[in-house]
């Protein structure tokens, strides 16, 4: 289904009777879209980013200068100039708050729609699309580059939904790890091993009142599945990319992660995240070197051969590409040269999957203290995500514990980002 200008309009007209853009999108026959998220932990400032206060005192807005971009009239910052060629590919949403201030609750929150509960633990992102959409191409849905953090996971689903692990691309002869089998093993062997476990935990398994051991089963049997996939293997073997392909990325973990990132949902997967690391972000001391020398650099020449590399291959159309930490940080510099942690205001980036480039949404105050425009929480972003990726985000999951509970707790779509 095409949706033209005048469509957009009259769908805003209707939303006083029930009908909103994201509930049209959700009937409407669509493609598969895969997302990947690029993670930047920590929290990325945006006022060293995408909402940079050139006119605000000194003290707000650091050492950083804006440059203009290949958008008249948008302008970024100075050491992000290939993202700067890039920003019609994307949308600069400079109104994210939250209410979590901490990282750990604040990154739980941001990915799974909920404010952290010490009695249960909600899935991810990835894991509702693991768990709903499934695999595809023999491929996993769900894959984490290079490694998982608290709250990537699959929470109260099981580990079945949890991320794949990559590992790094970037490293030398770069393989994923149990993706093949060692030498001096044959299938036949596995399948022997395999019978072997299964007859050991029959009865444990008339023991198991929660099922775990039937989802250790399903887990196993999709290992096995993807040992044997030769679409895994080709998918994962970075190796094959030309020269050129990889520098476009960086030979960074960034970078590298980025490119696996575009070969996984050019073979199937639903779901990446990419990260440098954890906490990588969290400048409270000397913010400014460590923006200009490393974390800059990295993530703009990832983030900027990502969408190149998509959007020549075709892919950018089907692919949710997003850029985001768990909060931002102060706009006011702290006495180490540092910025602190803020989640009153911030910025992201999403393009890709039909969202228009080139614009921004959003706004916040002359110091970049608080959104003034279009406030978008967490939930609002995920009911946002979701919708997208075609999923409902009003889709209930049953609890441990026999109670429902609906994959984003509320939110409202946040439909100026959906409307071309």
């Amino acid at each position: 289904m095409i949706f033209g200008r005048r469509d957009f309009i009259r769908l805003g007209s209707l939303g006083p009777l029930g009908v909103t853009l994201g509930s049209v999108l959700r009937a409407a026959p669509r493609k598969d879209i895969s997302c990947i998220l690029v993670w930047q932990s920590g929290g990325a400032g945006h006022m060293d980013t995408f909402d940079m206060k050139p006119d605000a005192p000194v003290e707000y807005r650091g050492e950083f200068k804006p440059i203009p971009t290949n958008v008249p009239g948008i302008q970024i910052c100075e050491h992000l100039p290939l993202t700067a060629r890039q920003v019609d590919k994307f949308t600069i949403l400079r109104s994210m708050k939250s209410r979590e201030n901490n990282h750990e609750r604040a990154i739980n929150y941001l990915l799974t729609g909920y404010l952290p509960l010490s009695t249960i633990e909600f899935p991810s992102m990835g894991s509702v699309v693991s768990k709903l959409l499934g695999s595809k191409n023999g491929m996993p849905p769900y894959v984490a580059v290079p490694n998982t953090f608290p709250s990537y996971g699959g929470g109260y689903l099981g580990g079945e939904y949890n991320p794949f692990i990559s590992g790094d691309a970037n490293v030398t002869g770069y393989k994923v790890r149990d993706l093949t089998l060692p030498v001096d093993v044959d299938w036949q062997r596995v399948s022997d091993r395999a019978f072997l476990l299964k007859q050991m935990d029959a009865k444990f398994k008339a023991l198991d009142t929660r099922g775990d051991i039937e989802a250790l089963d399903r887990f196993h049997q999709k290992a096995y599945d993807l040992m044997r996939s030769p679409a895994a293997q080709k998918a994962f073997d970075i190796e094959a990319e030309p020269a050129e392909t990889r520098e476009l990325y960086g030979r960074t973990p960034v970078g590298q992660g980025c490119l696996l990132a575009r070969r996984l949902v050019e073979s199937g997967v639903r779901f990446v995240t990419v990260a440098k690391g954890w906490l990588n972000y969290d400048t409270h001391g000397d913010n400014f070197n460590s923006m200009r020398k490393v974390l800059l650099p990295e993530f703009d020449r990832a983030f900027a051969g990502l969408l190149t590399d998509l959007s020549r291959r075709g892919l950018l159309d089907s692919t949710l590409v997003i850029a985001m930490g768990e909060f931002g940080r102060t706009p006011k510099v702290n006495a180490d040269a540092g910025r602190d942690h803020h989640n009153k205001a911030w910025s992201i980036a999403i393009g890709g999957a039909g969202i228009r480039g080139g614009r921004i949404l959003g706004a916040t105050d002359d110091k970049g203290v608080e959104v003034t425009d279009l406030p978008v929480e967490p939930e609002d972003l995920l009911s946002t995500i979701y919708n997208v990726l075609g999923v409902d985000p009003t889709h209930e999951f049953q609890t441990p514990i026999g109670r429902p509970s609906k994959i984003v707790n509320g939110g409202q779509t946040v439909e100026a980002l959906l409307r071309g």
